[in-house]
């Protein structure tokens, strides 16, 4: 006997609700791709409000009852904050970039005559005959730099972050004003007999995310500043804005500090051997300070997270999104292990109601 055929039957209806969601779902990934830098900014501007929001409750406390004037107050704060520190700090980093541009034909006269360690590292790799002949296969320095798009990239690179700054400096302002109105409106769509369980949530994921934004912000700026204090008694130029750097890779997990110790280590020993040597020394012992002491003060208080699931999560952010997936990782997978939990929590309640005696 032959065996029985089966037939499928598939409905027009069905192929077509099929392709539909394809080319939604296709049209979605389209629409992110396209807005993946406004994208960008409103993830700054929200880690940025939950760093902020904090101040803005606590004026509340304190007599502030309104939420706009508190949030004004706050941003008024907070730019009147990043005004001090400019008018500290620019002068003395755009005077050591202008001293920089001052010495570099000194170092470039040290490499050319191979003297001091730049110039004992260029005869050892024969730096300059490399560059000499890709000048002369790439046809010339305008081909080797790029000089022909220079001036335009840079034009409309320093457009585009001063559009940056703007745009998330307004969308944290007004997420500051209006982010519990929305987390209502977002809660009165949940069914009532779930709504508090997930305001639960929520509070727990504010606390996550907020503490882990305002705990790393601390810890790059004490970076940053230890890094200036030591390079200041040591001599090393550029303390301010090497210190600068170091503040702004420390707040990239794991590889951020090690990138800064590179980075400053390497412009320490061109000043001089013993500071290149005290400055490697330095950022071990801070970063075994960093890493035993304030990270896992920070991160058990807010994201309690193992070292194991902080990697993890590490690797895996910024694999997909290089820097800032690497910088949202953390709070991202302390949010995941919010919502484990509950959702455990629900199903051990079920669990218990469906065993206990009727």
């Amino acid at each position: 006997m032959h065996p029985q055929e089966r037939i499928v039957t598939v409905r027009p209806r069905t192929v077509l609700a099929v392709i539909g969601i394809v080319l939604a779902v296709a049209g979605l990934l389209a629409v992110i791709w396209i807005s993946r830098q406004v994208l960008t900014w409103i993830l700054v501007a929200i880690f940025l409000a939950l760093a902020l929001n904090p101040a803005v409750e606590a004026l509340q406390r304190r007599g502030l009852k309104h939420r706009g004037a508190a949030a004004a107050v706050t941003a008024l704060f907070t730019i009147g904050a990043i005004v001090l520190i400019g008018a500290l700090f620019i002068p003395t980093l755009v005077n050591e970039v202008r001293g920089f541009a001052t010495a570099l034909p000194g170092y470039i006269d040290d490499v050319s005559a191979g003297r001091g360690p730049l110039g004992r590292f260029s005869e050892r790799y024969h730096l300059d005959e490399r560059v000499r002949e890709a000048i002369e296969r790439g046809g010339g320095a305008q081909s080797l730099f790029g000089l022909s798009n220079t001036a335009l990239e840079i034009t409309r690179s320093i457009i585009t972050f001063i559009v940056a700054i703007v745009t998330i400096a307004f969308l944290t302002f007004f997420m500051l004003l209006e982010g519990p109105t929305w987390m209502e409106r977002i809660y009165g769509l949940i069914p009532e007999r779930s709504r508090d369980t997930w305001r639960d949530i929520g509070s727990q994921v504010y606390r996550t995310v907020g503490g882990y934004v305002t705990g790393n912000l601390l810890i790059s700026v004490v970076a940053g500043a230890s890094t200036t204090i030591v390079l200041l008694i040591l001599g090393v130029p550029y303390a301010v804005a090497l210190g600068l750097v170091v503040a702004i890779l420390d707040l990239i997990p794991l590889a951020g500090a090690t990138l800064a110790a590179i980075i400053v280590g390497a412009v320490a020993f061109i000043h001089s051997i013993p500071a290149g040597i005290i400055v490697i020394v330095f950022f071990i012992v801070y970063q075994q300070i960093e890493n035993h002491l304030l990270q896992p003060v920070v991160y058990s208080r807010t994201v309690q997270l193992s070292p194991l699931a902080i990697l993890v999560s590490v690797l895996i952010g910024a694999k997909v999104g290089g820097v800032l997936g690497a910088l949202a990782a953390i709070p991202v997978a302390g949010t995941i292990q919010v919502l484990l939990q509950a959702w455990l929590s629900e199903r051990r309640k079920e669990d218990r109601a469906e065993t206990a005696p009727t």
